[in-house]
C-alpha cells in the first residue's frame, strides 16, 4: 500500500483482536444486511467501529473498507466529511454548543467562550481527566429552544453560562445529569453503537420521546391537512389576512412557487382588472 500524498509505502493497520473481529464482523452484517447495496450501510457502520474505541482508528477504516469492498481512501472520505465521526480520542462525554444564528444571538456564543475558560480547553479540546471534549456545532432543529447544548447528542435546552457551567461540572463529578428531553443520557461509545442503529434498550430509553416547540408543530399540522386557526396566510393584495383553509380531498397541491397566478383565475374573490393611475 502506497500513502499517494507522500509517494512512500504505508504499513496496514494492525487488525482488531480475534474475538472483538468476530463480534464486529457479526453485528456488521447485520447492518449491511438491512441495504439494498452493501456500500450504504458505510455510515453505520463508522457509528459501529467508533462505538469500539471512541473514535474511528485505522483499524476501524479498514474494517470498514474489506466488508463493504471499498478502498481504504473512499472510507476516510466519508469519515473526514461528518463532524460525527471522531478521528483522535476523546472525552466520555461531547459537549456541543450551538453557535448557529439563532444560538449565537440568544446566548451561545458567550456559552462556548465561557465554558472554554472553565474547562481550559479549546474547540475540540478534551479535559485532562478525559471527560469532556467541548466543541461548537451546527444547527440542530431546536431552535424553538435556543440557546441548545448537546451532550452526546442529547438535548439541552434554554440553556446560560451559569447553567452550563454546572452542567460540564456534574458531568466531570460522575452526578446524574437529565437531558431537558429525549432518551436518558450515557457514554460517548454507547451513543455511538445507539446510532450504528442497535436497540436502545436501556430502561427509559424506549419510552423517552423528543419535542418540538409549537412553530415546529404549526408546519406538520398544516402538512397533515388539519386545521390551523393560528396560522394565518397574509394575502397579496394590500396585506390583508385570511385564515389558512386545509386542502379539499384531492386537491392539487401547489407549492409556494407555483402561487398566486397572475390571472384572475387565481383567485374569484379578486380579479385581476386593468392596470390605472393611482386614485382613478
Amino acid at each position: 500500500m502506497t500513502d499517494v500524498s507522500l509517494g512512500m509505502p504505508q504499513l496496514p493497520a494492525p487488525d482488531y483482536p480475534a474475538d472483538v473481529r468476530t463480534r464486529l464482523e457479526a453485528d456488521a452484517k447485520e447492518i449491511i444486511s438491512r441495504y439494498p447495496g452493501a456500500r450504504s450501510a458505510l455510515l453505520p457502520l463508522l457509528h459501529l467501529v467508533q462505538s469500539e474505541e471512541g473514535y474511528v482508528t485505522r483499524t476501524g477504516v479498514q474494517f470498514c473498507a474489506e466488508l463493504l469492498d471499498l478502498t481504504t481512501a473512499e472510507v476516510t472520505a466519508v469519515a473526514t466529511f461528518y463532524t460525527m465521526y471522531r478521528r483522535k480520542p476523546g472525552g466520555e462525554y461531547h459537549v456541543g454548543v450551538c453557535t448557529n444564528t439563532l444560538c449565537a444571538v440568544m446566548g451561545g456564543d458567550a456559552i462556548f467562550s465561557a465554558l472554554q475558560e472553565h474547562l481550559g480547553v479549546g474547540n475540540g479540546g478534551t479535559t485532562q481527566d478525559g471527560k469532556v471534549t467541548l466543541e461548537h456545532i451546527e444547527c440542530n432543529a431546536a431552535c424553538d429552544f435556543a440557546p441548545v447544548l448537546m451532550v452526546n447528542w442529547e438535548f439541552f435546552d434554554n440553556q446560560t453560562i451559569e447553567s452550563a457551567k454546572r452542567l460540564v461540572d456534574d458531568l466531570r463529578a460522575g452526578s446524574r445529569v437529565e437531558p431537558t428531553r429525549g432518551a436518558p443520557l450515557c457514554g460517548f461509545r454507547e451513543t455511538s453503537r445507539i446510532l450504528a442503529g442497535f436497540p436502545d434498550e436501556r430502561p427509559g430509553a424506549v419510552e423517552a420521546t423528543g419535542g418540538a416547540g409549537p412553530a415546529s408543530l404549526i408546519g406538520l399540522r398544516l402538512s397533515r391537512g388539519e386545521s390551523a386557526a393560528a396560522a394565518r396566510v397574509v394575502h397579496p393584495r394590500a396585506g390583508a389576512t385570511r385564515p389558512a383553509a386545509a386542502p379539499e380531498p384531492g386537491a392539487e397541491h401547489l407549492s409556494s412557487h407555483d402561487a398566486p397566478q397572475t390571472t384572475s383565475a387565481s383567485d374569484p374573490e379578486h380579479p385581476a382588472g386593468p392596470v390605472t393611475e393611482e386614485g382613478e
